[in-house]
């Protein structure tokens, strides 16, 4: 009777320890570190540092570093490219700087050399015409050639390749409320045109979003992002994280993010001043 009562209390503890336990919840993987790269004449990057961290990680899971120099000025060197390893523990750099008129070609190439090693990198507006040195080497990492751009008009940008990851889900055609509109005077044939820009004052129309492969880097880029009231835009808010997480491989081939790379839907930025 003793063995028996003893057994029927190990079967009772053994059923009440299974009812008692949960199912285990997959952990949320790391964020993606990102650099964020900015500063220089002709744009408001003080508070574009905060629109672009807030919108992006809003919709993306993402942490940030931020290297915020230069001034006003158009041939500065950042003090973070000074070291060859510069780009070293970031998942993405970030750039949205206005460095034109930089043209020393070992610093160029020790910022293209990370990235052409296999650091993936996101590209706005001014990104496009910096470091226009005695070589080309900026521009193909870019993916476009850019010198020029209209006058500052509203942008309607259409999508051309709807199908592509990054532009599904997003408005085949949608317009800024400012804008500044690049010129493009060459594509590169690494690079794959997702979008035209085109304004009230021309019939022509531009490539304004793509892709481009750079070395072992997964480049995105648009041309579009001059003023703040267009990048605290919804639209282009998304179109930036999901370029971010395609360039870094955590967007799905349906346009989402991979599980746990999906932002924290905090309140988007307030409008600026």
């Amino acid at each position: 009777m003793r063995l028996f009562l003893i057994s029927l209390l190990i079967v009772a503890g053994s059923k009440s320890s299974t009812a008692i336990a949960q199912p285990s919840v997959p952990q949320r993987p790391a964020a993606l570190n990102v650099l964020l790269i900015t500063g220089g004449c002709c744009h408001d990057y003080e508070r574009q540092k905060s629109l672009l961290t807030e919108g992006i990680s809003a919709r993306a899971h993402t942490q940030w570093t931020i290297v915020h120099e230069g001034g006003n000025r158009t041939n500065h060197r950042l003090s973070i490219h000074d070291n060859a390893s510069w780009a070293d523990g970031f998942d993405v750099v970030v750039h949205n700087e206005c460095f034109a008129f930089q043209k020393d070609i070992d610093f160029i190439h020790r910022i293209t050399d990370a990235h052409k090693a296999g650091v993936p990198a996101v590209l706005i507006h001014c990104a496009m015409h910096c470091y226009r040195g005695p070589t080309e080497e900026w521009f193909k990492f870019c993916g476009v050639t850019s010198h020029d751009h209209g006058r500052k008009n509203p942008i309607t940008i259409e999508s051309i390749a709807t199908d592509h990851p990054i532009m599904q889900r997003l408005p085949r055609t949608w317009t800024t409320p400012r804008g500044e509109l690049y010129n493009v005077s060459h594509i590169w044939d690494t690079a794959t045109p997702l979008a035209t820009g085109s304004t009230v004052d021309s019939d022509d129309s531009s490539v304004c979003v793509w892709t481009n492969d750079y070395g072992k880097a997964r480049i995105f880029a648009t041309t579009v992002g001059h003023h703040n009231e267009t990048i605290e835009q919804a639209e282009y808010l998304d179109l930036l994280a999901r370029g971010l997480l395609w360039a870094c491989e955590t967007l799905g081939p349906d346009g989402r993010p991979l599980p746990g790379y999906d932002g924290t839907g905090v309140k988007p930025p307030t409008q600026a001043p």
